[in-house]
């Protein structure tokens, strides 16, 4: 890639940002919109699962395929057409007749959204190569992801109150239209120096896990155990064979042997559990404030304020003590903060009191706000830096696996607790199961989070690197590893 000027690479950091935006504000805003989709178009509870849970299982099927493609033929190639296919999924999801269109349509929303963010902080990567200058550009990076959190609910609500649902989709069009045009002019191409090759089969196996998986847990409460059990067995069996297929490969989706470094595997499992609490939480809120509590759109966005301000407020925080302290510290106090949000609404019925309505958010906001820095950082942590990147994906797919996970199981859990009566009437007892398990996502945020930062910790992802530098020689060499 050729040097590029200031001003040039701040165009494609600001043009990098905009695809971030769209795919953040569609994913916050979208939860708003729910109770409204659910009476437009007669959904019921799974119904809504799947209109969150069909766009994130995509995304995170196809983010780490979407990154070793943009490798391999171009970056800006596969920026480009992910921004031309999320542009039209948005303008056909805004026109779905009905749920199962719907469904559908934001499956080819996420086939785009997978080209974008990790394809984009490939191009912001190797645009910024100075290091102080790269750090500051993925912090404003991450700055767009809490003015999304922080937006997404009110910008959802006022466009659903006035317009209607299907105006968040509209959103999307003239914003990827413009960074598409941008795109096409200001960013220039780049490739690895050595692309990983395809592992279709890899590939396969990643689809047909998450998706069985989901599936499984979404319609477990209204069709039953004996329904969703080939499901479940079509689950095991490919985890089964990533187990074994991967390894053996040369070049894998997975590298199994990332999961030797501690520090590592922490980070993935916390990533699943943030991210879990962060979907399940958001799906149960929105229901509250209004199938509950009775409030439109708009007024349920400003009440999610109060989690969502500290999340924006939080986030460059976390990424300045990871910098001075390491990841052990706001991690710890990430996992304190959800798991005391989880306990006030479970054990104290926190929804029924304004409150402590305001206190549980905050609480949730500050923790979720203070995980996401130290998530990447401890992915990548002694990894070594040809490696680094396919770390960083795999972050990124549990991130997405998490909330796929949490708004199946926390909707499911909900769904059981409701069954044929109205939530107005039985949601505070149904949810109390689902906050218990948020509850536990924090707790699990805070154990891994001290037990995978220590020294005991580091040492394993130092071992880890030097293994996978061996082999990298070695297979460098023309000689079997």
């Amino acid at each position: 890639m050729p040097e590029l000027s200031h001003r040039r690479r701040m165009l494609v950091l600001a043009i990098c940002c905009m695809s971030l935006l769209i795919v953040s504000l569609d994913v916050t805003a979208l939860n708003v919109a729910l109770p409204a989709m659910q009476r437009g178009l007669d959904a019921s509870t799974a119904g809504l699962q799947w209109t969150i849970d069909a766009y994130t299982l995509v995304l995170a099927s196809l983010l780490m395929l979407a990154g070793s493609t943009g490798d391999r033929i171009g970056r800006k190639r596969v920026f480009m057409a992910g921004l031309i296919v999320f542009t039209i999924g948005s303008a056909l999801c805004s026109a779905a007749p009905n749920l199962e269109a719907l469904i559908a349509f934001r499956m080819v929303q996420a086939v785009g959204g997978s080209m974008l963010n990790p394809v984009a902080m490939s191009i912001i990567t190797n645009t910024f190569t100075d290091p102080r200058e790269r750090a500051r550009a993925i912090g404003v990076w991450g700055a767009v992801v809490g003015i999304s959190m922080a937006a997404g609910p009110l910008v959802g609500g006022a466009l659903v109150d006035s317009v209607g649902w299907r105006a968040i989709f509209w959103v999307n069009l003239p914003v990827g239209l413009a960074a598409l045009l941008l795109t096409l002019r200001y960013v220039p191409e780049s490739r690895a120096p050595k692309a990983r090759r395809p592992d279709p089969v890899g590939q396969v196996l990643v689809i047909a896990l998450f998706g069985s998986l989901t599936y499984a847990i979404i319609e477990a409460p209204a069709s039953g155990f004996s329904y969703v059990l080939p499901f479940a067995v079509v689950a095991v069996v490919a985890l089964a064979g990533l187990l074994w297929y991967e390894p053996r490969r040369d070049e894998p989706l997975i590298d199994l042997r990332f999961f030797r470094s501690a520090p590592f595997s922490g980070a993935t499992v916390i990533a699943i559990s943030a991210f879990a609490g962060l979907g399940g939480f958001l799906f149960l809120s929105t229901l509250y404030l209004q199938n509950v509590r009775g409030l439109d759109a708009l007024h349920a966005g400003l009440w999610m304020l109060p989690m969502a301000v500290p999340m924006f407020l939080c986030a460059p925080l976390a990424g300045r003590l990871v910098g001075s302290r390491g990841p052990r510290l706001p991690l710890v106090i990430a996992g304190v903060m959800m798991t005391a949000s989880g306990v006030l609404f479970a054990a104290f019925d926190a929804e029924t009191s304004d409150r402590t309505l305001f206190l549980g958010y905050v609480l949730f906001g500050i923790g979720f706000g203070l995980v996401n820095a130290p998530i990447t950082n401890t992915a990548v942590s002694g990894m070594p830096r040809a490696q680094a990147g396919v770390a960083a994906a795999v972050a990124s797919t549990s991130r997405q696996l998490g909330q796929t996970l949490g708004v199946a199981v926390i909707g499911a859990v909900l769904a059981s607790g409701v069954g044929a009566s109205s939530y107005k009437e039985t949601f505070v007892s149904a949810a109390v199961p689902g906050w218990w398990i948020l509850a536990g996502c924090g707790l699990a945020v805070l154990l891994l989070g001290a037990v995978t930062t220590g020294p005991w910790a580091r040492r394993s992802a130092e071992r880890t690197a030097e293994r996978l530098e061996s082999v990298e020689v070695r297979e460098a060499a023309g000689v079997s590893a």
